[in-house]
């Protein structure tokens, strides 16, 4: 009777754990945050503008852009995105100079043309994830930045501080240590 009882137990534990991870998959799936490649028009807008060529993703160095299927909104279909955990934006602009239609604008590569005119998202940091908020120093997404003090601010055991001026690159998120990430890009545009 007991190795009955023993049987059932670890058959019930095996399977309420099965179903948590099922769980904890969708809720990955359902928080796919994708943000435009940088320079992109307002989204109704660029949806009426981008042709779906794929240019963008053929000249992107970092290989970040990637492309709405037929499992997404229709609207969407072919059109570019980048999710930033996987593949950061490296902000090369070279996007905006190969877009056919300017559904992505052209953009010089300089810091101020970027901070004014690149807004795909802005990033997060959630205090309760973050080490250098837990009493630890890391500094790894101030570090990765590539508008550091611009963009990302750190202060006291480099605890960081997102300004205004993040245009959501991703970067910082890709390069987060912890898992989950501490900090995050939030789209600015959403459908």
């Amino acid at each position: 009777m007991q190795r009955r009882q023993l049987l059932k137990y670890f058959v019930g534990a095996a399977v309420s754990f099965m179903a948590s991870g099922a769980v904890r998959a969708a809720r990955v799936l359902t928080s796919f945050r994708a943000v435009r490649p940088p320079g992109a028009l307002p989204e109704k807008e660029f949806i009426k503008t981008c042709i779906g060529c794929g240019q963008c993703a053929m000249v992107c160095p970092n290989r970040a852009i990637s492309f709405f299927g037929i499992n997404d909104d229709a609207k969407k279909l072919n059109t570019p995105y980048i999710v930033a955990r996987t593949k950061p934006c490296i902000l090369c602009m070279k996007c905006g100079d190969i877009c056919p239609t300017g559904a992505l604008k052209k953009i010089k590569r300089e810091q101020n043309a970027i901070v004014q005119n690149v807004k795909m998202g802005k990033a997060r940091v959630d205090k309760n994830l973050c080490l250098s908020f837990q009493g630890s120093t890391c500094g790894v997404c101030y570090r990765a930045c590539p508008l550091q003090d611009v963009a990302l601010k750190t202060g006291l055991w480099e605890r960081p501080f997102v300004t205004g001026a993040c245009v959501g690159c991703g970067i910082c998120e890709s390069s987060c240590i912890q898992m989950p990430q501490a900090i995050k890009v939030i789209p600015h545009q959403t459908s």
